[in-house]
């Protein structure tokens, strides 16, 4: 058993060690999670986390790279949740290494640590909101999320970040998978990368009329900007961090920041609770309760939503 506050203590001295241990303990969904949890609750809140996703191959771990450049050229300490496909043998991140972005492995304002979705969809590991809480408490001032690239159930980004960030690129059919993934609907900044390429402008154009055909808005609705970026060369990533101030700005002058953050507090909890139902319902198979209620369902003196009834009502009671 680790010493809980003597970890949270070196984590908010920046030590990556014990950020390290403290992501570990949540992934691992040690039984010290709750004690983690309390000591960091008081010391969170105050890091903005965007969301980085788009289709495989346009270039995302490449952007976040230039985006953690970009962010360290304001001073700012930054982290980074870079969440991969689950190896089947291991169940570790297949990309773990992350080598495109070893250029920061030695700077002591960066953090950067790969997780495994652990068959979850959504593009999102079920820890992430733990762990961007470690990220947080431990004095990040930006923390980057870049999801797998998992085509229509990449939207689950939306609703861990304050903004999201949508990336596309020239020659890939985007902007009609785009539309296919409903990706239009959760994108707070566009990025058309890999902007040296033939057909990024066209990109960008087909982009800017599918966002014109979206729902209408009103005098002083976001509307999301499309920056254009090479991203392998460092190019338009300040003009990306920019949109970026310009979305929180906004969103803090109307409320809606806070409104996001509640939001994503309140599917936590609900994911939590859901989730501890779960486990004591598998724990009952092969239990006479459930059994029971089977056998009555079987003989007709009881329907299955009744029979679900009782059983959650024995749970919550119990």
């Amino acid at each position: 058993m680790q010493d809980v506050s003597t970890l949270v203590a070196q984590a908010r001295e920046g030590r990556p060690r014990a950020v390290a241990r403290l992501i570990s303990l949540v992934e691992g969904a040690s039984p010290q999670l709750r004690e983690v949890m309390a000591a960091l609750a008081p010391l969170a809140g105050n890091a903005y986390v965007v969301g980085l996703t788009g289709s495989p191959g346009v270039g995302k771990s490449t952007s976040t790279s230039a985006l953690v450049t970009a962010y360290r050229k304001q001073d700012k300490r930054v982290g980074v949740l870079a969440v991969d496909p689950s190896s089947p043998f291991s169940g570790g991140a297949l990309l773990g290494d992350r080598v495109r972005m070893s250029e920061h492995a030695s700077d002591p304002g960066v953090y950067i640590r790969s997780m495994a979705t652990r068959g979850h969809l959504g593009g999102l590991a079920w820890a992430a909101p733990q762990a961007i809480r470690v990220l947080d408490a431990a004095g990040c001032d930006v923390i980057i999320v870049e999801t797998v690239g998992v085509g229509q159930s990449e939207v689950e980004i939306a609703s861990q970040a304050d903004t999201s960030v949508v990336l596309l690129a020239p020659g890939m059919g985007d902007g009609i998978q785009a539309a296919k993934a409903g990706i239009l609907e959760i994108g707070d900044v566009y990025v058309v990368n890999k902007a040296d390429r033939d057909g990024a402008d066209a990109t960008a154009r087909e982009l800017n009329h599918m966002l014109g055909l979206g729902e209408a808005r009103g005098p002083g609705d976001w509307r999301p900007p499309i920056v254009k970026t090479v991203a392998a060369r460092g190019e338009g990533m300040d003009e990306v961090v920019e949109a970026l101030e310009k979305h929180r700005a906004w969103m803090e002058e109307r409320g809606v920041l806070a409104e996001r953050r509640m939001a994503r507090a309140a599917r936590e909890v609900e994911t939590i609770a859901v989730t501890a139902l779960r486990e004591r319902i598998g724990d009952l198979h092969g239990d006479r309760r459930l059994g029971a209620l089977a056998e009555r369902i079987v003989s007709g003196e009881l329907d299955p939503y009744r029979a679900a009834d009782e059983l959650v009502a024995g749970l919550t009671e119990g």
